[in-house]
């Protein structure tokens, strides 16, 4: 079998450790590496070696007992958590790893939620047991009141047998095991079975526990995962991938990394994929790799099951489905601030935009934007760690010295109103006019399009060309000049021609028109949200609710968990930012709070946002809600409130 593992925990849990303890003792690496030491396998970058955390998601190949594991080791800090979430889409089962002394925390439950997002099956181990303060039991009941009601103890499952007590456990969770254990059938093959098909369907989660820094439980554990994580990939259906990476080796060559999910890979093959505005591109592999840390082998097959990375890709980006797989995946870790990038005042602006355009296309969440009028490239970042790693990796990869501005909070804007607009491009031998209807989308539903324009009207290739400019980039709104977002756009009606429509001309026409349906809707500001927990002594509660309702939050009834209390809500980013440490100075490190990213909602300060923006919505060099038309071969411009006036279709 061929299984993608996924290692993931709370920075300091010890996955890293784990990792090179299951390396070494499946004899994939002949040494063994420690982070303390700066010699990790897995932690092979200079920047991770530096910090003693996980950056980059890397991956080790380790065979077992006739089966292939890729090894993903993921970061676990919440300021490269995009990176964790790319990996998780390839995960066939997860691992998390969670100390027996700290129990679940905040990043944990981060981690849980995505994994379920991605209904990846899922094992916990337990680590730190040789520590003072560790309780194994404590443990998996903080996994059971914070997680999830389903994870069960397996350190007794041995040589395959299932206890009674087990079974009940079992058949509390499915009725026809139900039946089974009252009819006292015992069968262990019926019964473990019935385990695999209960952990690979997300119902059960099995834990066990360990010390990996003293190779304690490490592979007990493995040879239980090993027996219980079966996988059956079908290699004779038609070829099907998905690229969770993208990295540039050190000769500056992409390699793409994809999962193979059905079919076979041969080098000299052609892939089909489709871009983010749905044009269809067609690639041919010059070669795959099978890495294993930094080193990788040269390959000219591949199977489903397995993780390859391909050379000769050159227009692929993380998400993207290959072959019969036409989605692109879907990112619940966005970034939520906006920092400027400081370069050399004498080095070429396009320089180091192309440089940062390669660490996009390694980091999608970094969003790089060139603002024309300003003259500035700005990223979007997760935290000020990253831009701190950013610093160095520009240094290590450019060699040239970046800063950065402080970073601002990233702002958008939507609609509260259906509103028609239209756009019409008509220089001298050019022609094109297009007719939208914006209508608000549910809030953190992102931008959808859809054609109910007839072909008669406007032929399904020119609808098509709508469609692209639409999705092509972010676009501006009038407020602040933020990117729209959670709006529907449909196109109605259109017009080219035969002769004059050139390329360019439909692209001109749905900007003037997207732009003319914002001049005349109701639009609103909406800003990033946290959606908090927080867990402190009752002493310390009211001071709480008190910063919580300070910082324009809101939140549900306090709980009480022993002699504690835990209340959770929704606050916005900008005011709660610096909180956790605020947090730990009142409560003398006793409080703990649990912040994510809870999507974007209306802006508490709008007003005050939209005068310190400063932004002019009528000389945006990148919009205009005027339309140009043509009369005796000259070509004039109407403001958006006479254009409908002009249109052809109306």
């Amino acid at each position: 079998m061929n299984k993608t593992i996924g290692i993931l925990a709370h920075v300091d849990a010890g996955k890293t450790t784990f990792t090179e303890q299951l390396l070494y003792n499946t004899k994939t690496t002949r040494k063994l590496g420690r982070v303390d030491h700066k010699d990790a396998f897995m932690d092979s970058h200079e920047l991770e070696k530096e910090r003693g955390i996980t950056i980059f998601a890397d991956q080790a190949v380790i065979e077992y007992d006739g089966d292939s594991y890729y090894i993903i080791d993921t970061p676990g800090h919440v300021d490269f958590s995009a990176e964790m979430e790319r990996a998780v889409q390839v995960m066939d089962y997860a691992i998390i790893i969670i100390s027996a002394v700290e129990g679940v925390e905040a990043h944990t439950e981060t981690v849980w939620r995505i994994l379920r997002n991605h209904h990846i099956p899922t094992f916990f181990f337990i680590n730190k047991i040789d520590r003072a303060g560790a309780d194994v039991e404590r443990t998996i009941l903080d996994i059971r009141e914070n997680l999830t009601e389903d994870a069960v103890n397996i350190d007794d499952f041995q040589n395959n047998y299932i206890s009674e007590a087990f079974m009940e456990f079992m058949a509390d969770r499915d009725e026809k095991l139900l039946n089974e254990f009252l009819n006292g059938n015992v069968e262990m093959g019926v019964w473990n079975d019935a385990l695999k098909l209960m952990i690979k369907g997300c119902r059960l989660f099995p834990c066990c526990s360990g010390s990996a820094i003293n190779n304690k439980g490490i592979m007990e554990f493995f040879h239980k995962f090993h027996f219980l994580s079966p996988t059956e990939y079908i290699t004779e259906n038609e070829f099907s991938a998905r690229v969770y990476k993208i990295k540039y080796d050190e000769n500056n060559v992409r390699v793409t990394y994809m999962k193979i999910l059905s079919g076979c890979l041969k080098v000299r093959d052609e892939i089909s994929f489709r871009t983010t505005d749905g044009e269809e591109i067609t690639e041919k592999v010059t070669q795959m790799r099978i890495y294993n840390g930094k080193k990788f082998g040269v390959v000219a097959y591949a199977e489903a099951g397995k993780i390859v990375g391909v050379t000769g890709i050159s227009s692929a980006q993380a998400g993207d489905g290959i072959g019969t797989l036409h989605d692109k995946a879907i990112y619940e870790m966005v970034p939520t601030l906006k920092s400027r990038v400081i370069y050399p005042m004498e080095m070429n602006p396009k320089d180091a935009l192309r440089c940062f355009r390669i660490l996009e296309a390694e980091d999608p969440a970094l969003n790089v934007n060139w603002e024309e009028k300003l003259q500035e490239l700005n990223i979007s970042v997760m935290g000020i760690i990253q831009l701190e790693v950013l610093e160095k990796l520009v240094d290590e990869r450019f060699k040239f010295n970046v800063s950065f501005g402080k970073p601002e909070i990233l702002y958008k804007e939507t609609i509260t109103s259906e509103v028609a607009g239209c756009g019409h491009f008509e220089p001298l031998k050019h022609y094109a006019e297009v007719h939208i209807v914006l209508q608000p989308n549910g809030r953190n539903k992102g931008i959808t399009f859809e054609s109910r324009c007839h072909v008669d009207d406007l032929s399904l290739n020119f609808q098509n060309l709508v469609k692209q400019h639409i999705f092509e980039k972010e676009h501006h709104g009038i407020l602040t000049g933020s990117p729209i977002t959670d709006i529907k756009v449909i196109l109605t009606n259109g017009r080219s021609h035969l002769k004059h429509t050139s390329g360019g001309d439909f692209r001109e026409a749905t900007f003037r028109a997207l732009r003319q349906a914002l001049e005349k809707a109701d639009n609103i500001l909406l800003e990033p949200y946290y959606l908090f927990k927080i867990k402190v002594s009752i002493e310390h509660m009211g001071r709480v609710l008190s910063d919580i309702q300070k910082s324009k939050g809101s939140f549900k009834e306090p709980e009480s968990d022993g002699n504690k209390l835990i209340v959770t809500g929704k606050v916005p980013v900008i005011n709660f930012i610096d909180y956790s440490t605020e947090l730990a100075e009142f409560t003398q490190g006793k409080g703990s709070i649990n912040l994510n990213f809870g999507g974007y909602d209306i802006c508490h300060n709008q007003q005050e946002v939209i005068e310190a923006k400063q932004y002019n919505k009528d000389a945006d060099p990148e919009y205009s809600s005027a339309s140009i038309f043509c009369s005796k071969g000259q070509a004039f411009s109407v403001a958006w409130q006479e254009a409908e006036n002009w249109m052809h279709c109306l």
